[in-house]
This record gives C-alpha cells, structure tokens and sequence, in this order.
C-alpha cells in the first residue's frame, strides 16, 4: 500500500461540471453524497479512480474485475472529483438522458453523417413534429446555440448542455 503513496500520477484537470449540480440536492444530500465520496475514495486524493472502487468495493466483500470497475469509471467525462460525482448521481436520479442518447437522437435527421442539422429544417422539425416546440422556445435555444453558416452543430450542443460552456 505504501508504494502506491510514493507513485507520482501525473492527473488531468476534471472537467468543470454544469454549474447547477449543487441546486439539485439539498444541504442534507450533499453532505450525504460528500460522506459517499470520501468512504470510496480510499486515497485521499480527492479523485475517484480504478484503484479506490476496487479497493471500497473489496472492503465490501466484492470480487470484481478490472474491466467493470474500468467500465464504471468510464461513465464520466474525466477525472471523478467530487463535482463530477455528483453531476453522475444528479444525471442518473434526475433522468437526463446520457450524452450519447441525445447525440443520437439528433443524429436521426442528419443524413449525412456530418454532426450538423440545418437551422431551418431543425426549427421546422421542432415546431411540427413531437413534443411541440413553440417559436420563442426555438429561438431561446437558438440564441446561445453553435451554428455556423446556418448550420446547428448538434455535437458541440450536446456537450455544451451535458457540460457547460467553455471558458473564454
């Protein structure tokens, strides 16, 4: 155990989080989520990886493989810190679709394959089909939304929505 300590990991900045995760909970589930946090990250290096979920879920009693402990980590964006863990919880107990399901929901009416939608035809399709979106909630997505050349960028929205909007 010792020699992990002395390991030098070189970790990548965590992903800054929506700015809204701390708004989904109250004061009591976030202390709750906190205490969570720091039962399974074992180290102590307020980072959640491979190594502390197979250490917490061994103390438990739990044989697991490297694959599904590697899979379960996988599920974030980047390094889990405490935001990260609880923008995951929120997204899992709030049911907001995962970023692939929205990616792929929008994909549905590119046919070619490039990521982007024209505008118009998106804001015909949003204001005809489904759940129906009015002119004004059309425009109001529009406004902060990546489109180029009449061009709606469904990637970038889609990570703009699951992760915020990059910093200037």
């Amino acid at each position: 155990m010792s020699s992990r300590r002395t390991q030098k990991k070189t970790k990548k900045r965590a992903q800054r989080a929506t700015s809204n995760v701390f708004a989904m909970f109250d004061q009591a589930q976030i202390q709750e989520f906190k205490e969570a946090f720091n039962m399974i990250d074992q180290n102590r290096d307020g980072f959640v990886d491979v190594e502390d979920l197979k250490d917490m879920l061994a103390s438990l009693g739990k044989d697991v493989t490297d694959k599904y402990v590697e899979g379960m980590v996988g599920e974030a964006p980047g390094p889990i810190n405490f935001t990260m863990f609880l923008t995951m919880f929120g997204e899992k107990l709030n049911g907001t679709d995962p970023e692939e399901v929205i990616k792929n929901a929008f994909a549905c009416f590119d046919d070619d394959q490039t990521g982007k939608i024209n505008e118009d035809y998106l804001r015909e399709l949003l204001t005809t089909m489904g759940d129906r979106f009015s002119d004004d909630q059309v425009d109001e997505m529009f406004r902060e939304a990546p489109i180029s050349k009449n061009n709606f960028d469904y990637l970038e929205f889609t990570r703009i929505l699951k992760h915020g909007a990059k910093e200037e």
